[in-house]
């Protein structure tokens, strides 16, 4: 199963000229501002602070990608829906998101981060239609998944998969950064991604 052994920022961007080359296959984790996604990051490289953990939900302002075993590239979109963010900074964050994902041609998938305790969110919903119009779409992470006893844990999947309008054949991961759970089915998954694409080419 795919192990990452080794992960640093390569780049540093917000618009496609400071991209790094298209040589790498990407995986980019996008998600709400307080979701957790810097926890996970760091979870499933097995570094504890390559993506800064922040305390001001919604201060990643840029796209970070990177490097993972010098082979592929994880890219961690700038959170959304906070409610400090002024439309102006909300609209330059669209249409970064949007340069990214619609012309990204080694863009593999994109990973959503939801909170398994609350109904996805209409910012959530939005996303996912945005990623399912580019064809991005099919793989959701649960986040804070021990927040949640196991009962009530499935019924909140079922929750964000009608939510969201998932697909029979689209994968939802919960994942906890605290009790470390779900990372292996997560790399698995990636791994899956990862082999896929070189057998298309």
């Amino acid at each position: 199963m795919l192990k990452i052994t080794k992960s640093e920022l390569e780049t540093v961007a917000v618009k496609p000229n400071q991209y790094p080359d298209t040589s790498k296959k990407e995986i980019a984790f996008a998600g709400r501002s307080n979701v957790g996604k810097s926890s996970l990051l760091n979870m499933i490289t097995g570094r504890k602070s390559l993506a800064r953990v922040s305390g001001n939900p919604g201060k990643t302002r840029t796209i970070n990608f990177y490097l993972c075993n010098d082979e592929f590239r994880i890219v961690d979109l700038p959170g959304y829906g906070y409610a400090k963010v002024s439309r102006s900074e909300s609209e330059k964050w669209g249409e970064m998101m949007e340069a990214y994902l619609e012309k990204r041609e080694n863009l593999v998938k994109v990973v959503q981060l939801v909170d398994i305790r609350h109904k996805p969110s209409a910012q959530d919903v939005q996303m996912y239609d945005y990623l399912k119009y580019f064809g991005l779409d099919g793989i959701v992470v649960a986040t804070k998944a021990d927040k949640v006893s196991n009962n009530e844990r499935q019924k909140c999947l079922k929750e964000i998969r009608n939510t969201l309008g998932m697909g029979k054949g689209d994968v939802i991961i919960p994942c906890s950064a605290l009790k470390r759970t779900g990372t292996d089915q997560l790399l698995e998954v990636i791994e899956g991604l990862l082999n896929e694409s070189v057998d298309e080419e």
